[in-house]
């Protein structure tokens, strides 16, 4: 399932006058939709630790792999791209799921957190005038065990931010990381 792609800024969409840059630009620039900030925060999160794969898999039972830990990333945000009226109620998914093969593909029977490691991301900024999910200052992100979290919410699907502080302190990006080497 992994395929090389070109993808520099040159690359021009056969057919077309296009390149992929100007395809991202029209379909993936809005960092504060809800799908595109989780890949977005999954890609923040690899970086970090500097654990990129070539391309990211989607629908894979975690999201990155660091010196052999399966991480999974989960982002929220108080301001959405769709509703800026009211922030957001922060909370997170924690629910356990069949893990997929593409080998046989197949899903198990098995239900279960399949990640070593979560790190929920939110993007905290509440003013839109200044909200920008580009600066690394606006977000905070939070590093638990899932073993931790198979401890308290065994069957809980989400956690909520309350929920979530009592069990980590937020850390800044610059610090992802080191939390993640001093835990594991």
């Amino acid at each position: 399932m992994n395929r090389k792609r070109k993808t520099t800024e040159e690359t021009k969409i056969s057919g077309t006058d296009k390149t992929i840059i100007d395809f991202w630009n029209w379909g993936f620039s809005d960092l504060l939709s809800n799908s595109l900030r989780g890949i977005f925060a999954e890609f923040l999160v690899g970086n970090a630790l500097d654990c990129l794969n070539e391309s990211r898999v989607e629908w894979d039972t975690y999201d990155l792999v660091y010196r052999g830990k399966k991480i999974e990333v989960k982002s929220a945000a108080y301001v959405q791209s769709w509703h800026t009226d009211t922030f957001s109620k922060i909370s997170f998914n924690i629910g356990v799921k069949r893990e997929y093969s593409y080998t046989t593909r197949k899903y198990s029977t098995e239900m279960k957190r399949h990640a070593d490691i979560y790190v929920f991301c939110l993007l905290k900024e509440k003013d839109i005038d200044t909200l920008d999910p580009l600066d690394m200052s606006h977000w905070e992100f939070y590093i638990v065990l899932t073993k931790k979290l198979d401890e308290r919410f065994p069957s809980q699907k989400s956690i909520s931010l309350s929920s979530l502080s009592k069990m980590a302190k937020p850390v800044k990006y610059g610090e992802i990381k080191l939390k993640i080497d001093g835990i594991t």
